[in-house]
């Protein structure tokens, strides 16, 4: 079983319209509403979704890893981690599922920089990509091309060892890092994201690496 997991807050604007474009690419659509404050779990529930919400606001990471414990009970084989603000393409759902699969690998990971043309903010480019690779090297020991990117395939194995504590955006570091400690098997693969937003900024940034090091040195 094909799952999707579609972490959520306040996106009423988009998530009908990513859990109806979901629904022929998977078997099913899995949306955690992280406590939105807006009728995102209703929309999504309206479009067909299997709709979780947390009680309050946990943070992107703990909404995937509260989609994986889910998907798990369900009896999901694959998993795909898929935004909910519309900037993702659901025609590249069908070709990373076939290449994962062809390859024999545990992890797809979704990447801007591998022949999509994608609209990536000039800022986001050429100087918090740089540093989030920097982050990526010295934090997960994994080289990719792109970073912080939120469209995964995961197969069962992997989605057994990638237990995810981070609850905030240093998650997309925490998971190459437990493929690297794994020993999981990835290949990374072009997706189209289109922006709408910046999204992460400086603050966001500094709030990433903060997380990692007290998940490093003080736990």
């Amino acid at each position: 079983m094909f799952i999707a997991i579609v972490p959520a807050f306040n996106e009423a604007k988009h998530i009908f319209n990513v859990v109806t474009r979901l629904h022929p690419h998977v078997d099913r659509v899995i949306v955690v509403d992280d406590c939105s404050t807006d009728n995102t779990a209703f929309l999504a529930k309206e479009a067909g979704a299997f709709v979780i919400s947390h009680g309050v606001n946990r943070g992107q990471g703990a909404s995937l890893q509260t989609g994986h414990v889910c998907a798990l009970d369900l009896g999901a084989t694959h998993v795909l981690h898929f935004d909910g603000d519309g900037q993702f393409d659901v025609s590249d759902i069908l070709p990373a599922y076939t290449k994962l699969k062809e390859s024999g690998v545990d992890v797809l990971f979704g990447s801007r920089f591998l022949g999509k043309d994608s609209n990536i903010p000039f800022l986001k480019r050429y100087l918090f990509f740089p540093i989030g690779r920097l982050i990526n090297r010295l934090f997960a020991r994994v080289r990719l091309r792109d970073v912080h990117n939120g469209f995964r395939i995961l197969n069962r194995k992997a989605l057994l060892h990638v237990v995810i504590t981070q609850d905030g955006m240093a998650h997309a570091t925490q998971i190459p890092a437990l493929v690297q400690r794994y020993k999981l098997q990835y290949i990374e693969h072009p997706v189209l994201v289109t922006y709408h937003e910046f999204g992460q900024g400086l603050r966001g940034g500094v709030t990433i690496v903060r997380d990692l090091f007290m998940d490093r040195f003080i736990r």
